[in-house]
């Protein structure tokens, strides 16, 4: 049953009442966290020696989703470990099914857009002339997807779409669904705004190199930044300025970018390396 609206509707604007919450459901917490945490582990050891670098190979399907599905537990877990909490407190149950029942649903939606990911892939792939090739059009497109992905920062739906993930009272209050069937149904809902909020960092995740242990911790560190840090402006215009930054850079100089790897030549530092140690 959901609490009554005495106990969560003074003062519970913003994050205010899902840090409470994260305060008060500890184990839950600490379990996301620690689900997060092998997420990174797994996906350290699965990526090493993988291409790393922008537009590279998915593989298979099944594969991919796979691997998807984990880097998603890792990468948002921790932002999203809140709003699960106060999900939790709102059932007044301190059982762990009904909020992984809202994580699974969570992770379903994010599911469905690895899919999308690998099926725009596929169909890139078969465009003649092989146009994601870093010396055609593979440079630039990654740059655009990143100044893109910066503007999108500052538009009215990013904004709606994070606020809901940076005030989850209101979204769970009003999309309140009972059961296990309904922990799932409101875990794909919250999912699917957090897919609004970040389907952009994601593409640029690709256009940096999604099998790069690096890129997958900056993204995610922005994600986290922009859910959890207090100002909502700093949240959005900092991650914009990154965001343009790095797209400027990834045409205009991509070898300023540290660990940045160029498809067919290495990641940036290996070749520092080398001329050091040709001269």
């Amino acid at each position: 049953m959901i609490a009554s609206a005495n106990e969560t509707a003074p003062g519970t604007g913003g994050l205010a009442p899902a840090l409470l919450a994260a305060r008060s459901r500890l184990g839950l917490v600490a379990l996301l966290l620690v689900l997060a945490a092998v997420g990174w582990w797994w996906t350290v050891d699965e990526m090493q020696g993988m291409d790393g670098g922008p537009w590279t190979d998915l593989g298979t399907l099944a594969w991919f989703v796979g691997v998807w599905i984990v880097m998603m537990a890792a990468m948002m877990f921790p932002s999203v470990a809140p709003t699960v909490a106060l999900y939790s407190r709102m059932t007044r149950s301190r059982s762990p099914v009904a909020p992984l029942l809202f994580t699974s649903g969570y992770l379903v939606a994010w599911a469905a857009i690895g899919v999308l990911a690998f099926a725009a892939a596929a169909a890139g792939g078969r465009i003649p002339g092989d146009q994601f090739a870093w010396d055609r059009g593979g440079r630039w497109i990654a740059g655009t997807t990143l100044i893109v992905a910066a503007v999108y920062e500052l538009t009215p739906l990013k904004d709606a779409c994070l606020g809901k993930c940076r005030s989850p009272l209101g979204f769970l209050l009003g999309s309140w669904r009972s059961g296990p069937s309904g922990a799932l149904q409101m875990g794909g809902r919250h999912g699917a705004w957090c897919i609004g909020c970040c389907w952009a960092l994601m593409a640029s995740l690709f256009a940096l190199g999604v099998m790069s242990i690096v890129w997958m911790a900056v993204v995610a560190g922005l994600i986290t930044f922009e859910k959890l840090i207090p100002s909502h402006r700093l949240a959005t215009y900092g991650t914009a300025a990154i965001l343009l930054a790095l797209g400027v850079l990834l045409v205009a100089a991509p070898d300023a970018i540290p660990a940045l790897t160029i498809p067919g030549g290495g990641s940036m530092s290996q070749m520092d390396q080398m001329d050091q140690i040709n001269p």
